[in-house]
């Protein structure tokens, strides 16, 4: 950011949090740093800042463009939370211009529901991927290997992966299951870190730990697994396969607008370890040309489809409408 010559001022978010104190304070803290910068636009990400910086940055009449990159536990888990979220959600987007959104089900659902009126509402080929960055790997050498990147959530298929992979290891005990990513002990749906180290005993999965490059590990991989209940557009499903990597994943919004079944990858049933299971074991027999097939095909669907170059041009256009 600084070689970009790009100012960068943290502000404290209670991600997790249900306190109407702390989220007034965010709401507070956008509009003074508004204020003080005389914002031209807002571009927002992930739910609060969506929905506590449109909200500051409508009240100084200052164009806020949020970017929907997912639901979240809230609209995932029905209940009272999913209720407050939808009505914040719309009262936060009432004056937003452009409301951007990573697949057309979760647009689909937010003009259904009146949250937004048609015209706001537009779909993104996910975050984008730099295509230079994440290029094509070879093949890795050794026995199949399965890699979960992801926050260890629940919601995120967790769970269902270690139960898919104790049932494969009884056949097929040379093959790999790993795991890359944080615990995030501030999320409802974490897993435990007592439940990660039973795992690991168990001898069911390697973890990995967290890093900030995820290229090495992709290119040691044989396929990315993600089996969440729900996405935006998720990206490391991009990245795998600008990488050339085939994915397994539910077939779920989000997921299935990037993995066309027998394609570059394979769907499998949401919350069901068995059709996980069922899924990987077809990608582990599979003969070496065939995934080697199908990891080409991924990296070209990214490239037809999912460049940062289509993201950038978005936000630009948007930009130009509210000057």
């Amino acid at each position: 950011m600084r070689e970009l010559k790009v100012e960068r001022i943290p502000v404290r978010i209670e991600r997790s949090g249900l306190n109407p104190w702390a989220d007034f304070r965010l709401f507070w803290e956008y509009q003074r740093l508004f204020k003080e910068r005389k914002a031209a636009a807002y571009l927002g990400f992930t739910i609060k800042p969506n929905i506590y910086g449109s909200l500051a940055a409508s009240s100084l009449g200052i164009a806020a463009i949020p970017n929907v990159s997912g639901l979240g536990t809230a609209f995932i888990r029905q209940g009272a939370l999913q209720q407050i979220v939808t009505r914040l959600y719309r009262l936060a987007f009432r004056r937003t211009p452009v409301v951007f959104f990573q697949n057309d089900e979760d647009k689909g659902l937010f003009v259904e529901r009146r949250i937004i009126r048609p015209a706001q509402a537009r779909v993104l080929p996910g975050s984008g991927v730099d295509l230079g960055r994440f290029s094509p790997a070879l093949p890795a050498p050794g026995p199949p290997t399965f890699l979960f990147i992801a926050r260890l959530l629940r919601d995120k298929g967790v769970v269902e992966f270690v139960d898919a992979a104790r049932k494969l290891r009884q056949d097929l005990p040379n093959v790999r299951f790993q795991l890359l990513g944080p615990i995030d002990p501030g999320n409802r749906t974490a897993v435990r870190r007592a439940e990660l180290d039973s795992w690991i005993k168990e001898g069911v999965i390697d973890y990995l730990g967290v890093t900030d490059d995820v290229r090495p590990f992709i290119a040691a991989a044989t396929a990315v697994v993600l089996p969440s209940y729900r996405e935006g557009m998720p990206r490391v499903l991009l990245e795998a396969g600008a990488m050339a990597r085939p994915a397994i994943a539910s077939d779920v919004p989000g997921c299935r607008d990037i993995i066309e079944d027998g394609v570059n990858g394979y769907l499998c049933a949401v919350r069901d370890p068995l059709s996980l299971a069922t899924a990987m074991r077809r990608m582990a027999e599979l003969p070496a040309a065939r995934r080697l097939a199908m990891g080409d095909a991924a990296r070209r669907r990214v490239q037809e489809e999912f460049s940062e170059e289509v993201v950038v041009d978005a936000y630009l256009k948007a930009l130009a409408e509210t000057a």
